[in-house]
């Protein structure tokens, strides 16, 4: 068994920083998914690929993968640009070369 260990970023959707303090331990697929003939449904043969687990801490989340003697990957942390603007920015005027 497989597992990747990562911390996830923040949604392009959502202002916050909510969800994303704790790290998360996924299985990697052992089997390819592959659409139903009936229905249309995405399906894979293995049930792991639905389990995913939340750690407070990355220590805690290893320590569990190597309890249960997984082979695992630590993804690194994702790192926060923080670029201040102010609101006057929003409306300043940019030729077409600062664009690109």
């Amino acid at each position: 068994m497989k597992a990747r260990i990562y911390k996830p970023a923040k949604n392009t959707m959502q202002s916050g920083r909510a969800g994303t303090a704790q790290w998360v331990l996924e299985y990697e697929l052992e089997t390819p998914r592959r659409p139903e003939p009936l229905m249309g449904w995405t399906s894979a043969g293995d049930t792991l690929n639905q389990v995913r687990m939340k750690f407070s801490s990355k220590e805690a989340a290893v320590s569990f993968a190597e309890s249960h003697a997984m082979d695992f990957v630590v993804a690194p942390e994702p790192q926060r640009r923080i670029m201040p603007r102010s609101y006057l920015d929003n409306f300043k005027y940019r030729s077409a070369e600062e664009e690109a």
